[in-house]
Parts: C-alpha cells; sequence; structure tokens
C-alpha cells in the first residue's frame, strides 16, 4: 500500500509544479485558501455548484481521506474497478482543480473506451501491467497505444477517447490516475450510443453502425447487460 500514497504524492506533484498555464486550463485558480465542500441545503454562497462549510467550521480532517485504500466496486463483466476521490467525495478537493481516482483491474480486465470532457488524465501504474491508448480527432482519428509497467506513467489529453487493459492473464493491475479538473466528468462511448436515456433513434445508429435491426438490438442489449451488473 505504501506504493499507492507513493503514487499519490508524485501525481500531485506533478500537477501543482507544472506549467501555470498548464494548471489553468481546465479551473480557474482559487479565490480563497480552501472551500471545503458542504453537504447540505443551507441557502448559502456556492462556488461551482457546491457548498462551502464556512471557514470557522473546516477542521483538520476535513484534508485527510482514506477512499483510495480500498478498491471500488468491481464490475464482473469488466474485471475492472473504479474509486474516484473527487470534489463531491473529498470535501478538500473542491476549488483545487484536481482529482485523483483509484483503478483496479483484475486479469483481463478492462476500464473501455470513455471521454473526460472536463480534464486531461495522467496515469500512474502501481503494479502490473497495462495496455493503454487514445484515438485523437478528425482528420487523422490516429491511435497512440503503448504498453506500460509499474513506474510509468501514461497522458490521456483532455477529452480524447481512451481506454485501460490489463493483458495478463494471471496478474491484477492497479493504477492512480490524476485530472486537473474537481470533477472530470466521464462519458462511455458504448453507453452514450447504446444505452442513452432516453435512446437514440435505431434509424441513426443503423446507419451510423452500417448494421441491420437485428444486429443493433443484440448489441443494445449486449450492453445494458455489462452496465447493469
Amino acid at each position: 500500500m505504501a506504493t499507492v500514497f507513493v503514487a499519490l504524492l508524485m501525481l500531485v506533484a506533478l500537477i501543482t509544479t507544472s506549467s501555470p498555464l498548464a494548471c489553468r486550463a481546465a479551473v480557474e485558480d482559487p479565490l480563497q485558501d480552501f472551500c471545503v465542500a458542504l453537504n447540505a441545503n443551507d441557502p448559502q454562497i456556492t462556488i461551482n455548484g457546491l457548498l462551502c462549510k464556512p471557514a470557522a467550521e473546516v477542521q483538520d480532517a476535513d484534508f485527510a481521506s482514506q477512499l483510495l485504500r480500498n478498491p471500488g466496486n468491481f464490475s464482473p463483466k469488466l474485471g475492472s474497478a473504479v474509486n474516484p476521490a473527487t470534489a463531491t467525495t473529498f470535501g478538500a478537493l473542491k476549488t483545487q482543480g484536481l482529482s485523483i481516482v483509484r483503478v483496479d483491474l483484475r486479469p483481463r480486465g478492462l476500464i473501455p473506451p470513455h471521454v473526460h470532457p472536463r480534464a486531461t488524465e495522467v496515469l500512474y501504474l502501481a503494479q502490473g501491467t497495462l495496455l493503454v491508448g487514445f484515438v485523437s480527432t478528425a482528420p487523422q482519428n490516429r491511435l497512440f497505444s503503448k504498453t506500460i509497467y509499474a513506474g510509468d506513467l501514461f497522458v490521456f489529453p483532455r477529452g480524447l477517447p481512451h481506454f485501460q487493459f490489463n493483458p495478463d492473464k494471471s496478474k491484477p493491475a492497479l493504477a492512480i490516475a490524476a485530472f486537473n479538473s474537481q470533477n472530470p466528468g466521464i462519458s462511455q462511448l458504448a453507453v452514450a450510443l447504446f444505452a442513452p436515456n432516453p435512446p437514440l433513434p435505431e434509424e441513426v445508429l443503423e446507419i451510423t453502425l452500417g448494421v441491420g435491426n437485428e444486429e443493433l438490438h443484440r448489441l443494445i442489449k449486449s450492453v445494458q447487460e455489462v452496465i447493469s451488473t
């Protein structure tokens, strides 16, 4: 577990000591020392959509968290678990322009293609092996992909589709990801296409994917089975 905390320190240092322009790319500079998020509905002034705990009520413990000590809930179908520490789960991150996520992948586990619309992601692999990659925008739509090992870093530029896959058949992988936003957001591509609410028109999907109605329904059912577990 010491390796995980070392990874956290490295990622925080990387974000906070980078170029000032890079740090400000996703979130504006805060106007106060801190704004610990308050989970309440009191009619107080809010910043970035979350209530701020009154400064006089902020405690030492507000700046510490054990969120990343354990994995999140594993998806039986994907063999992966994500445990995030964002402004909504760790109040001290509010207005600080960063968040951190623990990513666990079982052998052959997958974090499927997705995007973070509000942040760049830097991934530190603490244990195991990962095949990672992202796809650039048109017209090239180029795949940048690499197998990384414990101790390696990989950057996923803001808003681009990317994935993480554990190719090992016997060993799990553990990674820590940092984002230059307190709330990077996430949109999984398969879910956005096949399981939005309300659903996309079937004709749109059939023409886009070049499939018939029967094949489309098979894809929709498959995606819904994955996200329901």
